[in-house]
């Protein structure tokens, strides 16, 4: 379990890194916007990507 919880940890550092990697100066612009956002939008933001994770996991079998 541990590993398994780790290697999705890596491919969840991989995906992240991707952005700033490929158009940094676009990640720069999202985020100068994402601090315009008050804590009500970001905390949506938030819970809308853990649903949205939970229902994949759901989906797959995974969990």
């Amino acid at each position: 379990m541990w590993l398994t919880l780790l290697a999705a940890f890596a491919l969840m550092l991989v995906l992240e890194g991707l952005t700033p990697f490929l158009f940094p100066q676009r990640w720069r612009d999202m985020l100068t916007r994402l601090l315009a956002l008050n804590d009500g939008q970001i905390r949506f933001f938030g819970l809308t990507a853990m649903i949205a994770g939970l229902l994949i996991l759901f989906a797959t079998g995974l969990f």
